[in-house]
């Protein structure tokens, strides 16, 4: 277990993993990557660029050397080239198992960028490159193989610093399986192993999100939550409970992050909330549930949250903006649901004052009519008594 987990760590280095809660700020990467690799689990068994299917040994059941391609993926991103043969289908490593390879690296014009004899990664957990978890669930145990990976399932537009690689560029990777052997049974690994283990997920989640990879840091970091929860048969003591503790919070910050990066809402609301159930007063948690119910339109219980982030640490930035940037946005959000309303119901007000206008004026017409009709009658009348006294 320590030379797997040792194994792990050197490859975990390839990317710079500053960011998050091992020293994460709250300012978030750029997403400028759109074409994201598809998860592993939607690989496909790959396909032969030439034949159907692989020729087959007709004594021994297995498959035999061939000098042609195999396109892994259906897209020609991806290249397999048996050189040696193996022990057959049968001896084929499934995922979860650890796997240990002898691996070269190189780019595709043959400079050698690095050797490692005995490269050990559990399969289909997203520890190593794309190319490599996707093509040794495909490899027979002891086969050697040239594999041609394109950059998408490599190191990317961003490249590496450890191993050194150019952005965008395509790997020529020779391939041999040593071994594979079961995963060691979390319940029986010491509380120490485990708090290592986790941390070697988790750090790869955040070599993933510095590359834009969110799906995949959303996996790497549920890994390692599975192994902070998981049960154990091994007495633990009170530290290393709170340490292993402090690893599944920095994991459920972390996740939070990614999947707000996905739009995945709901999600990163509950892993923020199990942040809070364990550690309340959580800046980073606090923060990005403000974010989240913000997204959701949730102004007045965003702002809420985020005055209560405030109110612990007064001197955050990022805190302030995004504190001023909601009022603003919940103050325009009252002024156009005060502007429906009226709307909806017409103006009451300035339909009474119409109406009281409307009223007034009526009554000012009757008044004249009344008094002109009083008029006529009087002179109808003067004249009328004229008229009978001229006739006398």
């Amino acid at each position: 277990v320590g030379d797997w987990l040792k194994s792990l760590d050197d490859f975990s280095s390839e990317g710079k993993a500053s960011l998050l809660d091992s020293g994460e700020d709250f300012e978030m990467l750029d997403d400028d990557i759109d074409d994201n690799p598809p998860p592993l689990e939607d690989a496909g068994g790959g396909k032969k660029t030439k034949t159907e299917e692989p020729a087959e040994d007709q004594n021994t059941g297995t498959l035999a050397p061939l000098d042609e391609w195999m396109d892994m993926l259906g897209n020609g991103q991806l290249k397999k080239k048996v050189l040696q043969a193996g022990h057959g289908p049968d001896s084929r490593p499934t995922k979860g198992q650890n796997v240990k390879i002898h691996l070269k690296t190189s780019l595709a014009d043959g400079t050698l960028i690095e050797e490692q004899p005995e490269l050990s990664f559990t399969l289909g957990d997203g520890d190593v490159i794309q190319a490599l978890d996707l093509t040794v669930q495909l490899m027979e145990m002891r086969e050697k193989a040239l594999v041609q990976a394109n950059a998408k399932y490599a190191y990317g537009a961003l490249g590496s610093l450890a191993p050194d690689v150019p952005p965008n560029a395509e790997l020529a990777l020779e391939v041999q399986l040593l071994d594979a052997t079961e995963a060691p049974d979390l319940e029986l690994l010491s509380p120490q192993e485990r708090i290592a283990l986790a941390g070697q997920k988790r750090e790869r989640g955040n070599v993933y999100y510095q590359r834009a990879d969110y799906a995949f840091a959303v996996n790497s970091y549920g890994i390692a939550l599975q192994v902070t929860e998981s049960s154990s048969k091994v007495d633990i003591s009170p530290e290393e409970e709170e340490e292993l503790m402090d690893v599944k919070v920095k994991c459920l910050n972390n996740m939070a992050a990614a999947q707000l990066k996905l739009d995945h809402y709901e999600a990163a609301l509950r892993s923020c909330v199990s942040v809070l159930a364990h550690q309340p007063d959580n800046i980073k948690a606090l923060f990005r549930k403000g974010k989240v119910l913000a997204l959701q339109g949730e102004y007045a219980e965003a702002i809420k949250i985020l005055k209560r982030a405030l109110k612990l640490e007064p001197s955050n930035k990022t805190i302030h903006a995004e504190l001023s940037k909601l009022v603003k946005k919940h103050s325009e959000q009252k002024g156009a649901e005060q502007a429906m309303y009226k709307k909806m119901l017409g103006n009451p007000a300035s339909g009474s004052s119409g109406m009281q206008k409307h009223q007034a004026r009526s009554s000012w017409v009757v008044s004249w009519k009344w008094l002109f009709g009083a008029t006529a009658v009087a002179i109808g009348g003067v004249a009328l008594s004229v008229v009978i006294a001229a006739r006398n």
